[in-house]
């Protein structure tokens, strides 16, 4: 069986490069998705609260390692820290929440998924909005969430702690006061937004990137994004016997990223999964390049339009 490659991360575990993403797979389609996935060689299956499905990933998981499959330790679970949980007081009781959701006994990588808190009514409310349908933001310092996340390591609950949807300006404050240094930051990036700036920043510091939404939400009707269904592309992967898809996943990890696509959809995981056998070319790289307007398919509008100071996208990365 083929596997991804892995990246050593900054405290020396190894992330593999490529990764399923689980967002909206939700009953027991999030369960066959990652059954699947584990099946043709994924070992790293990223998911969080809000998604409402740790507890189906979680069985998927455990069902692999009792059919002997996959030991614990192979598998890299990723999942995240909801907003509603940003008081420092409310992080381990939220992460000893989600251990229970997967029924594990650590998870290998725990995120804060955003810099900005929202007002916590109870663990049902995910997005808590006032009678005018305004979403209640907090003004938590993401500092100290970060500091309860250290904790989390020191208990032994989670191995590697790192951020999600955070500038560089506020990664440079996070690495000024913490502890432990975030092994990832997860951000959106594709042809579209690829994140170089961010990325060799990033790197400077030992930090790795991973890349959701990494093919822009393709809808086949309105032939976007752009660079999954250009001409241009499409040339590039009839040369490698490839789709257009499995070319803009070689393209984010040859610039360093790692990828976490998503799909519930059996022949598109395995189809996802099936880059490591080629290489593009610089110039066909430069023709992936071409495509990057900055433009975000999730640019967080809920929060954008209150002005939050800790909404991350107002500078350039």
């Amino acid at each position: 069986m083929k596997f991804a490659p892995t990246v050593q991360l900054n405290n020396g575990y190894e992330m593999p490069v490529l990764g399923l993403g689980t967002y909206e797979s939700k009953n027991n389609e999030g369960e066959i998705a990652v059954r699947h996935a584990i099946d043709i060689g994924y070992r790293h299956i990223d998911t969080a609260f809000f998604y409402q499905n740790e507890v189906e990933v979680g069985k998927a998981i455990r069902d692999k390692i009792a059919e002997g499959v996959v030991k614990r330790e192979d598998i890299f679970l990723v999942t995240k820290l909801w907003n509603i949980y940003h008081d420092p007081e409310l992080v381990e009781a939220a992460c000893r929440k989600q251990l229970s959701n997967f029924g594990l006994e650590y998870i290998d990588l725990y995120l804060m998924h955003m810099p900005v808190g929202y007002k916590f009514v109870d663990d049902q409310t995910l997005l808590p909005k006032n009678e005018d349908g305004v979403l209640q933001l907090t003004d938590v310092d993401y500092l100290d969430t970060y500091k309860a996340m250290e904790q989390l390591v020191k208990l032994g609950l989670v191995r590697s702690i790192g951020v999600s949807n955070f500038n560089s300006e506020q990664l440079a404050r996070l690495l000024k006061n913490c502890e432990i240094t975030p092994v990832t930051n997860q951000v959106e990036c594709s042809p579209a937004i690829n994140q170089k700036s961010l990325t060799s920043f990033c790197k400077s510091y030992g930090i790795t990137v991973t890349a959701y939404t990494p093919l822009g939400k393709p809808k086949p009707n309105e032939e976007k994004p752009e660079f999954i269904y250009s001409p241009k592309v499409t040339t590039i992967a009839q040369k490698y016997k490839k789709t257009s898809a499995q070319i803009v996943l070689r393209y984010l990890v040859e610039i360093g990223v790692m990828p976490i696509p998503k799909s519930s959809n059996i022949g598109r995981i395995t189809e996802n999964f099936n880059i490591f056998d080629f290489e593009l070319t610089e110039a066909e790289r430069s023709v992936l390049d071409s495509f990057n307007t900055g433009e975000r398919m999730v640019p967080l509008n809920l929060i954008k339009g209150q002005n939050h100071k800790y909404y991350p996208f107002a500078i350039e990365f």
